[in-house]
């Protein structure tokens, strides 16, 4: 329970919107006027040069150099951004330390599952940061070299991540809850120099010793020169390996005088894994004006920033994902904002055993949150679990939620919505947002100026030309249609690694349409603009030329309280498909029932086509670590391939579901 006293409900919104803000800083100084949303929307990607410059100066990017174009090249993924221009992903979250070290609010509050709160304050995370990086510097690391980090969702990540972004060593990263052949498959790609892992991690409440898969990777990447250890006391040490605290916590004259280094605004700032259908996974890489740029624009949807009340400096800004997850790094973006960023290091939902999902809306109360993200899933199981919220504490500053990973049903929405207005929080505001690890940021997202959308996404974000297409490269209204980005974002990768003439940068994005951006989502664009998701494209249920998104049959189905979870599957057999319906019962239902009542709600809300084939109970429903539904590795299983092929075990919360698959393929095949 919150310890905290009880306080009013207090109002926690800016006076005027950030994306009011930069609509009055056009109107001020460009003499530009919009009088709705879908005109800025219209003009921020008819006239690209324009509106990256306009956010250049409102996010009041520094560089000691000026820029001799904004946007080089007509054709993606052929461009350059701000050529000329030298920036620094760390120097603009340090351009806030003085104003938030006055007002007395620190950039991390960080909470383990064991209770142990670290708060760090802007100076104390300035200082750690460049005594790593000048550790990182003494020890030979240079522009360009890789940084590796093996690690949990606490302040240590940060730290280690801005170091090497001070001093221009590209960082990757890759949650401890992966395994050394997932972790070795992406590492041993871009050859780091340096390692920075953790040696045991507290977990659904068991811990995790880390340091056998450490030791893997010590001796699996011979391009390694240094290896620092987060020590985490939960194991005893059996090393005589550098500590990373010890690193942090040095001191002297070079500590008090660091600065981060001036670097061309492409310079790679991280590297990020996309695993695509088939093959290793796809190192991306994405550059510091980019990913800044991208943030920014994030930031403006996001209405983040320090202009919160209750107090000067007073946001705080929490999405649950572990440093495998793209959100991580969104996350980590408060801090460009002078943003107080919460960290929350363990499972959401308890154990099996003792499953809980009131653990992150205690984080939030006894935290004084007010921006609170987290995945499709984890609302889902909230509403699903009939979370009491009157017992978890005091939620008077939570002003926004967000949700990505899947489609946010509109009844969990809605759900959630109306158990917060019984305990007093009535004003919430919902940013569902739709984008990915490729882009580093979204397509189509939020905007607290429009009316509410739930179950869809406000809007498409500013500068991405974000349209509909059918299979003749034609844009649509109210029609579904393939997500494609018609024109060229700062975030989007500067390259893969080990790709060298592009070919397999073109063929992930750029293989269906010619210089145009598929992203793998159905996606339908209304009239209003407001966009709704309907799950990949690639994973789309075709039952006599009618198709349909999976997440549609799941907001059918998942409507009826006999079923907890599910997954559609459309699986080849013969000359012809089958599809099937993997659900997770509740409420005790019996197999003759649930069936009946699944075919009644896809009939009524659907199609009497969509019906499927064959209704399977299973234990849990396969999902990556961002809880995304694994439907297309679940299809090349029934479909024949060896689920160590299909799967990417590592990167998986839950890899031993996948043995119900298994049996059933096996089971289907010896009949």
């Amino acid at each position: 329970m919150n310890d905290r006293p009880a306080m009013a409900r207090v109002s926690v919104r800016a006076a005027v919107p950030l994306i009011a803000q930069f609509r009055h800083r056009l109107e001020k100084e460009e003499g530009l006027c919009f009088s709705s949303y879908e005109e800025l929307h219209a003009w921020s990607v008819t006239d690209q040069v324009a509106f990256w410059s306009a956010l250049f100066r409102f996010g009041n990017v520094q560089s000691p150099t000026p820029h001799t174009d904004v946007l080089v090249g007509e054709r993606m993924p052929d461009f350059r951004w701000f050529p000329g221009a030298h920036v620094n992903y760390a120097r603009h979250v340090f351009a806030h330390k003085a104003a938030a070290q006055a007002a007395g609010v620190p950039a991390i509050v960080a909470e383990d599952e064991a209770g142990v709160v670290c708060e760090v304050d802007w100076a104390t995370l300035h200082h750690q940061v460049a005594a790593l990086a000048i550790r990182l510097r003494k020890s030979g690391v240079k522009h360009g070299d890789r940084v590796a980090a093996f690690l949990p969702n606490r302040s240590e990540a940060i730290v280690a991540f801005l170091a090497c972004a001070s001093i221009g060593a590209i960082w990757t990263v890759c949650a401890p809850d992966m395994g050394a052949v997932a972790v070795l498959a992406r590492f041993a790609q871009v050859e780091p120099t340096v390692l920075i892992a953790c040696d045991a991690v507290r977990y659904a409440g068991k811990i995790l010793d880390r340091r056998a898969v450490v030791a893997d990777l010590r001796s699996s990447l011979p391009s390694l020169r240094l290896c620092l250890v987060v020590r985490s006391g939960l194991v005893p040490v059996d090393d005589e390996l550098p500590s990373f605290g010890e690193a942090i916590a040095q001191s002297d004259d070079e500590t008090d005088s660091f600065v981060a280094d001036w670097l061309p605004f492409d310079h790679p700032l991280w590297i990020v894994y996309s695993s695509g259908t088939t093959g290793k996974p796809k190192a991306l890489v994405h550059g510091h004006g980019g990913v800044l740029l991208g943030a920014l624009a994030t930031r403006l949807h996001m209405d983040l920033g320090a202009s919160y009340a209750p107090e000067t400096f007073g946001e705080r800004f929490h999405w649950y994902s572990s440093t495998g997850w793209i959100m991580w790094n969104c996350q980590l973006a408060g801090l460009l904002s002078g943003t107080t960023i919460c960290l929350y290091d363990g499972s959401a939902g308890g154990s099996k055993s003792a499953p809980d999902w009131g653990i992150l809306w205690r984080f939030v109360a006894r935290h004084r949150i007010t921006f609170f993200g987290a995945g499709a899933a984890f609302f889902t199981q909230c509403e699903r679990s009939k979370l009491e919220f009157a017992t978890v504490g005091d939620l008077a500053c939570l002003r926004a939620l967000g949700s990505t990973a899947s489609p946010l049903p509109a009844e969990v929405e809605l759900g959630i919505s109306r158990d917060l207005e019984r305990v007093g929080v009535t004003d919430i505001w919902w940013l569902n947002i739709s984008g990915g690890t490729d882009i580093c940021g979204a397509f189509c997202t939020g905007n607290h100026e429009l009316p509410p959308a739930p179950g869809k996404l406000q809007c498409r974000q500013l500068g991405a030309a974000v349209e509909a297409w059918d299979e003749q490269g034609r844009s649509h209204i109210d029609k579904v249609g393939e997500l494609v980005c018609v024109k060229p974002l700062p975030s989007m990768p500067l390259f893969l690694w080990d790709d060298p003439d592009g070919s397999r940068y073109r063929e992930a994005y750029f293989d269906m349409f010619d210089s145009v951006w598929r992203h793998g989502d159905w996606l339908r664009i209304e009239a209003s603009g407001v966009c709704e998701i309907f799950g990949r494209s690639d994973a789309t249920i075709n039952r006599g030329g009618h198709r349909l998104g999976t997440s549609e049959i799941y907001d059918a189905v998942e409507t009826l309280p006999e079923v907890f979870d599910s997954m559609a599957v459309d699986v080849r057999s013969g000359t012809g498909s089958r599809l099937l319906l993997f659900v997770v019962p509740g409420n005790g239902a019996s197999m003759p029932d649930l069936r009946a009542a699944i075919a009644s709600v896809i009939r009524a809300r659907l199609s009497p086509r969509f019906v499927p084939d064959d209704v399977i109970c299973v234990a849990q429903i396969p999902r990556t670590l961002s809880m995304k539904k694994q439907e297309l590795p679940t299809k090349r299983l029934l479909e024949g391939a060896a689920a160590a092929d299909a799967f990417d075990f590592a990167a998986m919360v839950n890899p031993e579901s996948v043995n119900d698959y298994v049996a059933y393929r096996d089971a289907v095949t010896t009949k």
